[in-house]
């Protein structure tokens, strides 16, 4: 193919081309759903074109939001990223995510996240692993059972209770790192049908407030292989929680799996035998700011973090966040300005993506040569970049 590619929006007509690229990529069902040949509102598509205008790469950026303790952090998520066979190793990729970075943050985006296929392309754009969405098997019979609460109601849920879900789901998740607001013009196109997630929707209610939830799928069967699939189980309280995971025990008989997304430390996990679940799956998630500055000033801190560091940052593909910087971080706030001259603290934007996501403190990103120290420089003050906690993604996209 030629060397060069150009890389635009896609447009309607674009759209069928795009799905036939994905689905041989990614081996998907032939049937297309609906939206694959429509605009989505919330989500911008790129492709890279040939010199003969033959759709040669995809990408898209998906308009999210995270929670970042506390505070809604607008992010260009990206997905369905393919390349044709044909094209691969001529820097398609790179030059669609470039595209997108920038198209990204003319629309006001601060940071993205990603799960890929091949972790080395991605990493020369400056992504980098911070966490894993891991799926697990547990025994069904082994999860504890108790007598149930007096004041607790236990019922199924109905689309009329969908609103007090979504408001449970901010409540567990708001004061973490990374996870999605689930609001918006995509999430509200994908939920305007108002149906019920899955086959079943569980609620556990005090005194009419719903204090906790689980999303779930009854599979098929109810032989040894017969599996439920929990799409989600969330509670504010550990008598909601355990409340919870008595109904989903009760399935023992007819599904010996119980099979779920676990959400480190929350009330519903702690319950759970984790000791003894399989890992049924794993999908490694990748970060990187989109706009270093709008990364720190828009998130959450924690309001006992303070301290001054300057560093000099490199990004291979957004020159806008190279340079020198000095973080600011007091009473629950943080700033990033341009400061002259150099520093002594050198990052690379994979250890900034590092540190920002608390997957990693700055001496283990300096061990990977990820940050740099002149002469006996203690690279540690950079720590300040993470504190708040590891991110953690329950989407897949």
């Amino acid at each position: 193919m030629p060397a060069t590619v150009h890389v635009r929006e896609l447009t309607a007509d674009d759209l069928e081309a795009a799905w036939e690229l994905g689905r041989f990529a990614f081996g998907s069902d032939p049937q297309r759903p609906a939206h694959a040949s429509d605009p989505v509102p919330g989500m911008t598509r790129y492709g890279a074109f040939d010199d003969t205008g033959r759709l040669v790469g995809k990408a898209v950026d998906l308009h999210h939001d995270q929670w970042w303790s506390g505070r809604a952090v607008s992010a260009a998520d990206v997905g369905g990223v393919a390349v044709a066979p044909e094209a691969r190793g001529r820097g398609v990729a790179r030059a669609l995510l470039t595209t997108l970075l920038r198209g990204a943050r003319d629309r006001g985006a601060a940071i993205s996240a990603l799960y890929p296929t091949v972790a080395a392309p991605y990493r020369a754009c400056g992504w980098e692993a911070a966490g894993v969405l891991r799926t697990v098997d547990l025994t069904t019979a082994a999860l504890p059972r108790h007598r149930p609460a007096s004041h607790l109601t236990v019922r199924a849920g109905t689309p009329a209770d969908l609103g007090a879900v979504a408001a449970l789901y901010e409540r567990v998740t708001r004061h973490r790192n990374g996870l999605l607001t689930r609001r918006g013009e995509l999430f509200d196109f994908f939920a305007a049908k108002g149906d019920l997630p899955g086959d079943g929707l569980t609620l556990v209610e005090a005194g009419g407030e719903l204090v906790g939830y689980a999303t779930w799928q009854r599979g098929r069967g109810y032989g040894a292989d017969s599996v439920l699939t929990v799409d989600e189980a969330l509670a504010v309280s550990a008598e909601a929680a355990r409340e919870l995971v008595g109904v989903l025990g009760s399935w023992a008989s007819v599904a010996p799996t119980l099979r779920l997304c676990p959400l480190d430390g929350d009330a519903v996990s702690v319950q759970l035998p984790l000791e003894s679940a399989r890992e049924h799956e794993r999908d490694l998630w990748m970060h990187r700011p989109v706009d270093v500055v709008r990364a720190v000033s828009a998130r959450g801190w924690p309001a006992y973090a303070r301290g001054v560091v300057d560093f000099h940052l490199t990004d291979p593909l957004a020159d806008w966040n190279t340079g020198t910087w000095r973080l600011t971080v007091a009473d629950g706030a943080a700033e990033l300005a341009r400061v002259d001259g150099d520093a002594d603290l050198r990052l690379d934007m994979r250890g900034f993506a590092l540190l920002y996501a608390g997957a990693a403190q700055a001496r283990s990103v300096a061990q990977a040569g990820l940050l740099h120290g002149a002469g006996a420089t203690d690279p540690t003050a950079l720590d300040l970049l993470g504190v708040g906690g590891p991110a953690q993604l329950l989407d897949y996209f």
